[in-house]
């Protein structure tokens, strides 16, 4: 695909090119020229007249010269015969400004498809249709109706949207930003997000991608190209609307618990992308982002301010971001008076009323202590007696060794001090809520860029078991996979299954138990009853054969009585598995980016707290004790609080091994491991509950 046609053009033809201001064909035109683009510009209409004095053709096919690039703003029952003439005179990419296609439905889904046919083969590069083209401030391109080009710099952006292109121009323009390339993808029929992270990860004049997207065309291709894009530069993406996260079991919690945008929080996380929460923090992203020489490389934080209830603010919002609060101890310059950053009780440095070279001596001394990681610099208006000063000050002192952001609370009073701020290329916030989330943002790509190799575990395992398991329930049919079967498959991937059999009558039950050995765990088994212990189908720590008999006689019964159309196949007879702490472990396949992995803790942290995390597989051992870790609740995994504490590398090797299963079967279109009991270091977990659904047999043609 040939990106640089459409970035870096020789030639331009304008089809609908029009003498009408306020025309998009007229725009466009007026643009190219208006913006000083130094290549050939040819309008095309019908009357083929001399346009905003360039001479104009009447076809494609009358040109006298080669063209790179051909920008179509026509009518859309015109456009398919246009794109066979780009063909014809061998174009090498097309813009399609035209809206009317599959956002209209399907007659224009099926003329998008003709115009994406024709493309292919003529080896065209198309983008849109639907879309407000691109600009490119190295050659001062703009091929766009989204504005004026402007300044140069070295953030690029791609939008979805049309509207948010322009819009996203504006901010960038109010926040001081200088822009290297744009692009509106439109309807994405041909050229998509991964060919533009792939060109903009190889683009020396972007340092810093950003992006609005709602919806990504394909999941593992997205993964791969953000990931090499975000290895080699800052990639922060805003993503609106959901889709499903994929085909849910009704019993499956791992199904339940992922939202609709859980599969793009997990591929994000993946591949390296910074997340924005709103269009806001995208820019505070990118602000950052484009001018810290150095990212935060730990969690500590140390405030400076000018007043204590900011510096308060600005605290609060240190910890609820999970980082932390620091002191400078470095040696502080004589200039700096004795204020309360030496009191024992408080981190936050407060100069009152102080003058701009004691802030900058304050800064000089963070950067040189180890234990500061970044710097967060609190000002209002009503205690600066300098605040252009102090804001020159500021800047001088910041060498690039450490992030320092600045936060001017106010308004009117304080707009001067924050374009000096901005021209002085530092990053500007005007609450300490956004400042700290974006070092937070920060802080996280810098631990991504730095991980240890991905290098994926594969277990010894018993896969052909596993086969013929699946397979012979596909061509039957049954596509749920309770207990039974599901510990089964479990099983041949070392997992550690209690002992246990099925019982299809009180006596065969009685005799499966005295073989285990008592105590056992005795649950029915029926394909149509999902939550067993809701129905009174799990009775535990049955001691002896008297009460073996009776439970599976009352069982039955009672399960008869309360679903009677529910088809039961026997009782499950188990050997009691010991006590231990219950977590759940599981996956749900998403259609677009494949296995989510699940973690949580069992009873009120799943069922309330939706305390669970995701990761898309494969995973690595690393990636799982993250997993881990991300949860509110780890702290009751490491034993805290008078807790004793579990085996977390067996957790996450469960979580291991389910990658490999589910990534060795992509049939599994959910599992649920649910309990998982876990003990102390060196205990093996267990299997206590299992169920897995598996995806219908496609027969070939």
């Amino acid at each position: 695909m040939n990106l640089d046609a459409l970035f870096k053009p020789q030639s331009i033809a304008v089809v609908g090119a029009s003498r009408t201001e306020g025309k998009v064909g007229h725009t466009i035109l007026a643009n190219l020229i208006n913006d000083g683009f130094q290549g050939d510009i040819i309008p095309v209409n019908l009357s083929g007249e001399t346009i905003l004095g360039l001479q104009g053709i009447v076809s494609l096919e009358d040109a006298d010269r080669n063209i790179d690039l051909v920008i179509i703003a026509l009518p859309q029952g015109l456009v398919r015969e246009t794109v066979k003439q780009c063909a014809k005179i061998n174009a090498k990419a097309v813009i399609v400004m035209t809206s009317g296609f599959r956002e209209t439905g399907t007659d224009g889904l099926e003329l998008e498809q003709d115009i994406v046919d024709i493309c292919r083969r003529g080896h065209i590069t198309l983008l849109g249709p639907n879309c407000r083209g691109v600009m490119n401030t190295e050659n001062l391109l703009n091929a766009s109706f989204a504005g004026s080009l402007p300044p140069a710099g070295g953030v690029s952006i791609f939008s979805q949207s049309g509207a948010l292109s322009a819009a996203m121009l504006d901010l960038a323009a109010e926040r001081e930003l200088g822009i290297a390339k744009l692009v509106g993808l439109g309807n994405k029929a041909d050229i998509t997000e991964v060919e533009i992270l792939s060109y903009l990860a190889r683009d020396e004049q972007t340092k810093v991608i950003i992006g609005y997207l709602e919806d990504i065309s394909t999941g593992s291709a997205f993964v791969k190209a953000a990931e090499e894009a975000a290895l080699q530069k800052p990639v922060v993406i805003l993503k609106s609307g959901t889709t499903a996260a994929g085909l849910k079991a009704a019993a499956s919690h791992t199904g339940v618990l992922a939202s609709a945008d859980t599969a793009y929080a997990a591929a994000f996380k993946r591949s390296g992308v910074v997340r924005a929460d709103n269009f806001e923090s995208l820019f505070d992203y990118a602000s950052a982002l484009s001018s810290v020489k150095e990212l935060p490389k730990g969690n500590n934080v140390f405030i400076l301010s000018n007043a204590g209830g900011p510096g308060i603010m600005a605290a609060d919002a240190v910890e609820l971001a999970g980082m932390n609060v620091v002191r400078c101890d470095k040696e502080i310059s004589p200039v700096v008076d004795s204020f309360s950053q030496f009191d024992e009780e408080n981190p936050i440095a407060v100069l009152f009323n102080s003058k701009p070279e004691q802030y900058a001596a304050m800064i000089e001394a963070a950067q040189s202590d180890d234990n500061v990681d970044s710097i967060l610099v609190t000002l209002t208006p009503h205690v600066m007696p300098y605040p252009t000063d102090t804001t020159k000050a500021i800047a001088a002192a910041i060498d690039g060794s450490k992030p320092v952001v600045a936060i001017f609370m106010g308004g009117k009073d304080v707009i001067v001090s924050r374009k000096e701020l901005v021209a002085a290329g530092l990053p500007d916030f005007n609450s300490p809520k956004r400042a700290v989330a974006t070092l937070k943002g920060m802080g996280e790509y810098h631990s991504w860029q730095n991980r240890p190799p991905r290098m994926v575990t594969r277990f010894r395992v018993n896969r052909r078991r596993v086969e013929r398991i699946l397979s012979r329930r596909q061509r039957t049919g049954r596509l749920q996979l309770g207990e039974v079967k599901g510990k089964d498959v479990l099983g041949a991937y070392g997992f550690h299954v209690p002992q246990g059999a099925l019982a299809s009558s009180a006596e065969e039950a009685q005799e499966i138990a005295e073989r285990i050995g008592y105590p056992v765990a005795m649950k029915i088994v029926s394909p149509d009853i999902v939550h067993k212990s809701d129905l009174g189908g799990v009775f535990l720590n049955i001691p002896n054969n008297e009460t073996a008999e009776d439970t599976y006689e009352l069982m039955t019964l009672k399960i008869r009585k309360k679903v009677p159309e529910a088809k039961i196949e026997g009782v499950y007879v188990e050997q009691m598995v010991r006590k231990g702490l219950e977590v759940i472990i599981g996956m749900t396949r998403d259609p677009q980016f494949g296995p989510m992995l699940m973690f949580g803790l069992g009873g009120i942290f799943v069922e309330v707290m939706k305390d669970v995390t995701f990761h898309l597989a494969p995973i690595t051992a690393e990636e799982a004790v993250q997993m881990l870790k991300s949860t509110r609740s780890y702290e009751m995994l490491e034993g805290r609080r008078g807790q004793e504490g579990v085996d977390i590398e067996a957790i996450a090797s469960g979580l291991q091994r389910i990658s490999q299963l589910t990534t060795d079967f992509p049939q599994i279109l959910e599992l649920d491991i649910n309990p998982f009991i876990v003990g102390e270091f060196g205990a093996e977990p267990v299997v206590a509950d299992a169920r897995i659904t598996l995806a219908p047999l496609v027969e070939e043609e």
